[in-house]
């Protein structure tokens, strides 16, 4: 099926440092493609891959579910195991999820996770209704292109397959459950104004996650990535990298 122009993944092939980027529900890799493209242009080996029904229809994303999304980012982070001596992951919303969720399953070969508006909980109504809606309809209004930024929007789907959503359950309890087991350093960037995901996700990394930095943002929505303070998010990653990486960034 064509995919949205603009919807494509991205990589590069950089240092020893790979990052492996990971886009939220309904988007596209276009949310995080300043971010990816400004780390390699710091030298860095970047993943972002897109996610198995996104970029394409709603009614194909519907077809699919969790396990297929983390499937698709577990194949990216594999490669970049073969490629790099070092590999991070980040993500933004259920990117973020997915992120958390491959520091679970692979402890140290994850070096450090960055987050930006993590999804991890059931605190929006709409989704937490999502398994018993999928009998009935199969899509809502969507949930995307909550940014504050003038002229900056988010390519997602304008509507929200339902189906697809009524698998997020499981992904947030399963890394509900194993959230004691990130200890890598983990980065979350928390805006203070978001339309889509409620402060719970947070307050429960805080809770169970003790290590990790919180950051706050103040001049952003959701998409944080697209939004006026992106240059930070972008900027504190790659300060996080330096810090927690083992070896020397290539400039490119």
């Amino acid at each position: 099926m064509p995919l949205m122009p603009g919807a494509e993944p991205y990589h590069h092939d950089g240092g020893q440092i790979g990052v492996l980027l990971c886009h939220g529900f309904t988007g596209t890799p276009q949310s995080l493609r300043p971010w990816a493209e400004f780390l390699a242009a710091h030298g860095l080996s970047v993943s972002l891959p897109r996610l198995p029904g996104h970029g394409t229809r709603w009614q194909e994303m519907n077809r699919t579910h969790w396990e297929d999304w983390y499937a698709e980012v577990e194949k990216a982070f594999e490669d970049l195991q073969g490629r790099c001596a070092e590999v991070f992951v980040a993500g933004l919303s259920l990117g973020g999820c997915l992120a958390l969720r491959l520091a679970e399953v692979h402890g140290p070969a994850v070096k450090g996770v960055v987050v930006v508006n993590p999804s991890i909980a059931s605190d929006v109504p709409l989704l937490r209704l999502a398994p018993l809606l999928k009998w009935f309809v199969p899509s809502v209004p969507g949930v995307a292109n909550d940014v504050k930024k003038a002229g900056a929007r988010e390519l997602a789907y304008a509507r929200t397959p339902v189906k697809a959503a009524a698998s997020l359950p499981g992904l947030w309890a399963l890394v509900q459950a194993d959230l004691a087991k990130v200890t890598q350093p983990l980065l979350v960037y928390r805006s203070v104004d978001d339309h889509v995901v409620k402060p719970t996700s947070v307050a429960i990394i805080r809770r169970r996650v003790p290590h990790a930095t919180i950051e706050e943002l103040t001049d952003s929505y959701h998409v944080a990535t697209l939004d006026n303070d992106a240059d930070t998010i972008f900027a504190g990653s790659l300060d996080f990298i330096r810090t927690h990486a083992s070896v020397p960034l290539q400039r490119d």
